[in-house]
């Protein structure tokens, strides 16, 4: 782990995910989980963030996405990690074309002290490819798609998880795990 990690807040992979893997149904469809999830299912998440960092294609489809509670949204500054910023600004969003331990370390700064969840399943691939990860949250909604945006991208390769919370709201299951890492040098760490 780079020194990205340093400080009290963590860099998390959150997403809600579909019974089948699904975290986008076809289409980039996304409705489904406001069907099952809301602001008070977990009310703990959101005050534990103080930034996002999202992909681009995911920033895209959020965009299109009519979200009630939109203006009610406290969870920080917004990055967007792209290769192509946008000509015009988008209120409230900061546009970021440097290389992604950067893009994680300049968002991770603007948490505060919190943590920094990142969004989007290229984005988050490319994160715990690198190692830039601390925790991956999934919120398992009981719905079945069939096709859509996997969980991960291909070509991830293997990521051993540790899980250490499991908890229900309704219908909705959240699961939390740490990121396990082969360090010698921490005994509390199994390879």
């Amino acid at each position: 782990m780079s020194d990205t990690n340093a400080g009290p807040g963590k860099v998390v992979v959150n997403r809600a995910m579909s019974l089948d893997g699904f975290i986008a149904g076809p289409d980039h469809a996304m409705s489904w989980i406001f069907e099952y999830l809301d602001n008070d299912a977990f009310p703990d998440v959101m005050p534990a963030t103080g930034a996002m960092l999202v992909g681009r294609g995911t920033h895209e489809v959020g965009k299109r996405m009519v979200v009630e509670d939109v203006d009610d949204y406290d969870g920080g500054p917004v990055f967007v990690l792209t290769h192509r910023p946008p000509a015009e600004p988008e209120r409230g969003v900061t546009f970021l074309s440097c290389d992604l331990e950067e893009a994680v370390e300049t968002a991770r700064a603007a948490a505060g002290g919190k943590n920094l969840e990142i969004l989007g399943a290229d984005l988050a691939s490319q994160c715990l490819r690198a190692g830039l990860v601390d925790e991956v949250l999934v919120y398992v909604i009981p719905v079945l798609l069939g096709d859509g945006v996997r969980f991960s991208t291909s070509g991830l390769g293997r990521i051993d998880l540790e899980p250490f919370e499991n908890r229900q709201s309704g219908a909705v299951t959240m699961l939390r795990f740490r990121c396990r890492r082969d360090d010698p040098a921490d005994p509390t760490i199994a390879p």
